[in-house]
């Protein structure tokens, strides 16, 4: 049956059953902070993850924001840093940087979301000494080309994975082709914990450093009985930052470590659904990914084309009276995505590029639970959104 009402694409999917008697111990018992066991689940959760990922080391924390803090600080870069990232990214990013006492240099971004190389290799001076790549709403920039510009020079290249996990680059999971990857578990990602984080690492230093600044105080580094490199080394040498994950949130995650790949599956399969519709017009365009990529996208981004300010807003309008919400990154009030309204940079370049981007780039909910109808309905209510602005004005009214 054709669906006829919105469909809700806020809610996350049930958290699964597997975890409430978990939860349950956790609360009769009152045991939430992970260094009560050497079996905590928050250790748990981080050896399940190293292995599922083929990785080393895991290290889960507060948020994916900690963890990139906690990765530039582990990287030991001297005050004043030069950090590349891409302009088109969460403000949480260059947050991060700032709050490990280094300096974003913005890179412009196209009209696929992606790093101009061009722009990336003529940033990438001598004073650069780390780059961090944000995967944005999960859409992979050419990998092959940053890490070899970044081998060229000895530069680690650490992986903002929050909106990637499940994707693969060359058959190679997002998150494990530089030196450290980071994921979020906050509740519109594929695995859901309300808030929370991880880094991944094969790097015996940057993992000892990472867990003794996370919060590992005394000789709690002791039970991250994987980590080895010169974790005792550095007790008491380092910063306590305190961004624990608690064993709560470590419950719920586990749970979910089965259904990932379906939802990896689903959401696949959702947003090219989606995309077969959408680039049926002449009006919006759904960049297509690299060669090498596989996404796992949650959610949808497309661009309007020959739209002007005005039309773009009413398009958004159009949408929203069907009940399908659509933020125009460039033309919301605030978005902290638009890099122009990170004010606690000191540093702002124009970025023409990536500003006219922003100004026609949309992003709408798209989680990997939706049917096919509720899918259906998405995409005909943002294709008539479109003929509600193109074909009226086609007819001057």
């Amino acid at each position: 049956m054709p669906q006829t009402t919105a469909p809700n694409v806020y809610d996350a999917e049930p958290i699964p059953e597997a975890a409430r008697a978990e939860v349950a111990r956790l609360l009769s018992s009152g045991d939430l902070f992970r260094y009560t066991s050497e079996a905590s689940p928050v250790a748990l959760l981080e050896a399940e993850f190293a292995e599922m990922m083929g990785s080393r080391y895991a290290l889960a924390v507060a948020s994916c924001s900690a963890a990139l803090f906690l990765t530039l600080k582990a990287l030991d870069l001297p005050r004043g840093a030069k950090v590349l990232i891409p302009a088109f990214t969460f403000a949480a990013v260059p947050s991060a940087v700032v709050h490990a006492d280094c300096m974003p240099v913005l890179v412009e971004v196209g009209r696929d979301y992606r790093i101009d190389m061009a722009d990336f290799e003529a940033k990438l001076t001598d004073d650069v000494q780390a780059i961090l790549i944000s995967h944005m709403r999960g859409h992979t920039s050419d990998m092959d080309a940053i890490l070899r510009l970044a081998e060229a020079r000895g530069l680690p290249v650490i992986e903002d994975a929050a909106h990637s996990l499940g994707t693969e680059w060359h058959g190679r999971k997002i998150g494990t082709l530089g030196r450290v990857g980071c994921f979020s578990f906050q509740s519109y990602k594929l695995l859901n914990a309300g808030e929370g984080g991880i880094l991944i690492t094969d790097d015996d230093e940057n993992a000892a450093r990472a867990v003794i600044m996370s919060g590992a105080y005394e000789h709690n580094w002791k039970k991250h009985a994987a980590v080895s490199g010169r974790i005792a080394h550095w007790q008491n040498k380092l910063p306590l930052y305190n961004t624990r994950l608690n064993n709560l949130s470590a419950a719920l995650i586990r749970a979910q470590l089965d259904e990932l790949p379906r939802r990896v599956r689903d959401g696949r399969a959702n947003h090219d659904h989606v995309t077969a519709q959408l680039n049926a017009s002449p009006w919006l365009e759904v960049p297509a990914p690299l060669p090498p990529e596989v996404r796992a996208p949650d959610s949808l981004q497309f661009n309007l084309q020959g739209f002007t300010d005005d039309e773009a807003r009413g398009f958004q309008q159009a949408a929203a009276a069907r009940g399908v919400s659509v933020q125009i990154f460039g033309l919301s009030t605030d978005n902290a995505r638009a890099f122009w309204n990170w004010q606690f940079l000191d540093d702002r370049p124009e970025l023409p590029q990536t500003r006219e981007m922003l100004m026609r780039a949309c992003d709408t909910r798209l989680p990997a639970r939706l049917t096919r109808p509720e899918l259906d309905f998405i995409a005909g209510a943002l294709l008539m959104a479109v003929s509600d602005i193109k074909e009226a004005r086609a007819f001057g009214t």
